[in-house]
């Protein structure tokens, strides 16, 4: 199955919920005023933030009566073509090689196993690939890590569990430099995004790869869960603040009705989307596509 058919099978829960919300709308509502509060509130219904709801009716407003179009396919064109531009309003990072990528988000999100997927994905791009376990708090979070690489068939650095974090990316980016690895995975504890001790030492290993692999591309990724809705834009928000984000990778984005908290990641807070989870088994990773999405969100 192609990437098309993967999203668009992982948006099903909120495309049904949408679709179903829509053709009652233009069954009841004539497009006037009442029709264009009441899509404001399917796109808020459906976990689009109120900002980014209320900029896309406003858009879709002005274009539809500037071209005096009442036609529900003109319409629901239009919405879909600036949703499109709302989710291309954050450049997609290109990978420069060779390229550190450290994942950070909450506890839960499914950091390790993204990570799995991930180094799997650039295996198929024909890459070499290291994977760094600086989770060494939770208690087999290394090991965890390790059955990933086993089954993505690259390295792993890692340390006995409590050291510190910062000395296994250093043990990792000096190991990838001398072997001219493309690709550097980094694992992190997974660390509620109030905990200031917690943000800071991810500062700390950023510090280090900045320091110690100058001349590599460094992106970080926030790992978010795609069934928190909005609450994962305070969590981006958060994290964008300490480490500067790169991307998003979203996970268990077949768990959600409610994925239109998507469009304000790139709305509002200009953070794109990288990757997208839309299964469990190691090839269910694919590169983010906004028409794409969109086209599976309707």
């Amino acid at each position: 199955m192609g990437l098309f058919g993967k999203i668009k099978d992982a948006l099903k829960k909120t495309k049904d919920s949408v679709s179903t919300k829509m053709r009652q709308l233009f069954l009841k509502n004539k497009i006037g005023d009442a029709f264009y509060d009441e899509l404001e509130e399917i796109l808020i219904s459906s976990d689009v933030s109120v900002r980014t709801a209320e900029d896309v009716v406003e858009q879709v407003k002005e274009e539809a009566i500037g071209q005096k179009v009442k036609d529900e396919q003109f319409v629901t064109d239009l919405l879909k073509d600036i949703l499109e531009d709302t989710l291309n309003e954050s450049e997609l990072p290109a990978f420069r090689y060779p390229v550190v990528i450290m994942f950070v988000g909450v506890n839960g999100v499914g950091k390790t196993t993204t990570i799995g997927k991930v180094a799997n994905w650039f295996v198929r791009q024909g890459k070499s690939v290291t994977v760094a376990a600086a989770d060494t708090f939770r208690a087999a979070a290394s090991d965890q890590l390790t059955v990933w690489a086993e089954r993505a068939k690259v390295r792993i650095v890692k340390h006995e569990e409590g050291s510190d974090p910062a000395a296994v990316i250093f043990d990792a980016v000096a190991s990838a430099k001398a072997r001219g690895t493309d690709v550097v995975l980094v694992d992190t504890a997974g660390r509620l995004h109030v905990k200031d001790n917690l943000m800071n030492e991810l500062k700390k290993m950023d510090r280090v790869v900045e320091r110690e692999f100058a001349q590599a591309q460094f992106l970080k990724l926030l790992v978010l869960d795609a069934t928190t809705g909005q609450n994962a834009l305070a969590q981006a928000k958060v994290f964008d603040e300490a480490v500067d984000l790169d991307g998003i990778v979203l996970t268990k984005l077949d768990g959600t009705a409610k994925g239109g908290f998507v469009f304000s990641l790139c709305g509002d807070l200009k953070i794109p989307v990288v990757f997208v989870g839309v299964g469990e088994k190691m090839d269910d990773l694919e590169l983010f596509d906004a028409e794409q999405f969109v086209e599976g969100f309707f």
